[in-house]
């Protein structure tokens, strides 16, 4: 039963919880308000030159010493969060002219904000001495709202630059939300600076509820580039932290730090503290250039207080700067490593081309010597044909010469002796040997090497062939015909048989002979 009645309240108070915060945002809503802010502070720059043109424009008029004394306090009120110095410097001119003047408003005007910014400077004594020699019994409405505005904004910044000793802290605290009690009865009811400092004395009195509703009411009205916006902001950022709604903390956070950003603003504190959200979230890129701009805006701005408290960051900035580095050595290596396998591989593609190159310039000088041996077969074999026709010719006046001399008989016995033909086939095996050898000069050494060692072909000088390597010869051009190789030799079939197998019984490898015969 009591296990029930726990569950029950839990969920009443998520129920009331979502109906008076809303639902909580999720990581989808943080990823589009991150990288849009990722984009305003790329564009940081623009905005930053734009306010200095504004400021360039009255700088230029206060040179001519013709500017008025409001000009003077708008001018201080631009510097304001943006070059501090400057705003001191303008403030504490403005306030020397209005005393010239004798306009005691004006002179307090300029008091109470340089007495609300001299804490930034480091000037800490100065800055309350200021603000307590101002006599407030003399003040209008107005300069009331200006004292307790400038006094809740001192002891504000007093009590940052004292976080470290926490009596100090609590005790300026205390007075700047003093101040700002007796602020809010003075605003207008229902205007943007009344619900934030309503808003505002909520949170810090603890009353998220109605803090929540009149923040969340005067961001949906004023501009996003107006100083109320980025503060409103980064409370709700505050109340979320404190109830535990991460993605709403950050996502406040960052909608400050947009504003910011946009109205050019440098004394802030929202972009720090989402850096370092972003650092404890493993996000080294977001949180590298969020401390890192932090604290260019803090140098820049000349806020001696703010850069105390962003150099406590250095060492987080430093950090998350190493990881980068780390992590950018490891992309290195990872990077190297493709690159050595891609060179590799270029390497290998290169070493395989060179060698498919090799061959195709092989087989383009093997083709091209193929070419010139069939011009040679086709040269020689005219050259034979010519020679034969030749022989013919002279067989013919021969054979007519004796036939009209009516020597019969000895064109009978000339051709019965046979010596016609052995001289006819003499001429031939010396043709034959010429051609053969001039298209293959390196047919001998090659038969050789296919013979054992003690029975390699020795020719006698002179000797181009012999009856074996002719008739292997004519192996290598194709004839492989034995009937038709003893008719051109002159031999008979047996003998060119008997000459085949004792080749082959000489071969060191018999079964593959004819076949290394035709690779010669």
């Amino acid at each position: 039963m009591h296990r029930r009645w726990l569950l029950f309240l839990s969920a009443m108070c998520c129920f009331v919880n979502i109906h008076i915060y809303g639902a909580e945002k999720t990581n989808a809503d943080l990823h589009d308000i991150l990288t849009r802010l990722d984009t305003e502070l790329q564009h940081r720059d623009k905005y930053i030159s734009m306010r200095q043109m504004r400021i360039d424009s009255l700088e230029q008029l206060r040179a001519t010493g013709k500017i008025k004394l409001q000009p003077l306090i708008s001018l201080a009120k631009l510097y304001t969060s943006f070059d501090n110095d400057s705003a001191l410097v303008v403030y504490s001119r403005a306030y020397d002219m209005a005393m010239a003047a004798g306009q005691d408003s004006m002179a307090a005007v300029a008091r109470l904000e340089r007495a609300a910014l001299l804490p930034l400077g480091g000037f800490t004594h100065e800055a309350v001495k200021e603000y307590s020699d101002i006599d407030t019994t003399l003040l209008g409405r107005d300069l009331k709202i200006l004292y307790h505005s400038c006094g809740r904004q001192m002891y504000s910044y007093l009590s940052s630059f004292y976080n470290r000793f926490a009596p100090i802290r609590e005790k300026y605290a205390s007075l700047s939300l003093e101040s700002q009690r007796r602020l809010v009865p003075l605003l207008p009811q229902h205007t943007p600076v009344h619900m934030l400092n309503q808003g505002e004395y909520f949170y810090l009195t603890g009353d998220y509820t109605r803090s929540h509703a009149l923040l969340s009411a005067l961001i949906a009205t004023v501009p996003e580039d107006d100083n109320q916006f980025a503060r409103a902001a980064h409370m709700l950022a505050d109340i979320a932290d404190a109830q535990g709604r991460n993605n709403d903390y950050i996502y406040y956070l960052a909608l400050s730090a947009i504003s910011d950003t946009r109205g050019a603003t440098r004394e802030v504190t929202s972009l720090q503290e989402l850096g370092q959200r972003m650092f404890q979230a493993n996000d080294v890129d977001r949180a590298h250039n969020y401390l890192y701009t932090a604290l260019r805006n803090a140098v820049e701005c000349n806020a001696e207080a703010r850069m105390l408290q962003t150099s406590a960051a250095v060492p987080l900035i430093e950090s998350v700067h190493s990881i980068e580095l780390r992590e950018s050595r490891h992309r290195i290596y990872i990077i190297m490593a493709a690159m050595a396998v891609t060179l590799l591989l270029l390497l290998s593609l290169i070493v395989i081309l060179r060698r498919k190159m090799a061959q195709m310039r092989h087989l383009q000088l093997h083709l091209q010597d193929t070419n010139r041996i069939k011009e040679e077969y086709i040269s020689q074999f005219l050259n034979l044909c010519s020679i034969y026709m030749d022989k013919l010719n002279q067989f013919c006046h021969i054979a007519n010469r004796k036939i009209s001399t009516g020597k019969v008989d000895d064109l009978y016995q000339l051709t019965k002796s046979g010596k016609f033909v052995e001289n006819q086939s003499k001429e031939f095996y010396e043709v034959f040997d010429n051609a053969f050898i001039h298209i293959h000069p390196e047919f001998v050494d090659g038969v050789n090497r296919l013979l054992k060692p003690d029975c390699r072909i020795t020719l006698m000088p002179g000797q181009l062939l012999n009856t074996d390597l002719r008739i292997l010869a004519f192996m290598r051009l194709g004839i492989d015909d034995t009937s038709r190789v003893a008719q051109i030799l002159n031999y008979s079939v047996h003998t060119i048989y008997a000459y085949r197998n004792k080749m082959k019984n000489r071969a060191i490898n018999r079964d593959t002979f004819e076949a290394d015969i035709m690779a010669i």
